[in-house]
């Protein structure tokens, strides 16, 4: 009877220690989906202004055009699974944050423009969100 009540009192413990709702991990992946949606926002923005740069001749942003819009991409389908928390979270955060790396640097690449300066900043934090969440 004994080992029973300590068996018990075991199982209570660890279930107030990490309670069903709250499971390990659960927080990082809500934080990862979240800066990866907001970096997929900031993204699109900076491909519009990118791609109209490129459009009235500035041929410069068309290396910043291509990698934000994959990075878009990327940034979009990680925030589904990281949301879902599906079993490929770690393997699309992993591409995720190389995109965000990428993108970013190349944004970083152009001042004075707010667009930008957005995307840079919005893929720093996406990349180092994912990195966590992979950390895990």
């Amino acid at each position: 009877m004994k080992s029973i009540i300590a068996l018990l009192c075991a199982a209570a413990a660890l279930f107030c220690i990490f309670p069903a709702h709250a499971a390990p991990g659960a927080d990082l992946q809500k934080k990862c989906a979240a800066a990866c949606k907001a970096c997929e926002e900031a993204c699109l923005e900076c491909n519009k202004h990118c791609t109209a740069m490129v459009k009235a001749g500035n041929k410069e942003h068309a290396k910043s055009a291509k990698l934000s819009a994959d990075c878009h991409d990327i940034c979009a389908l990680a925030a589904k699974i990281c949301a879902r928390k599906g079993p490929m979270s770690v393997e699309i955060c992993k591409a995720c944050a190389a995109a965000c790396d990428a993108c970013g640097k190349e944004c970083g690449k152009s001042q004075g423009m707010p667009q930008m300066a957005a995307c840079k900043k919005a893929c720093e934090e996406c990349s180092k969100a994912c990195r966590a969440m992979i950390a895990q």
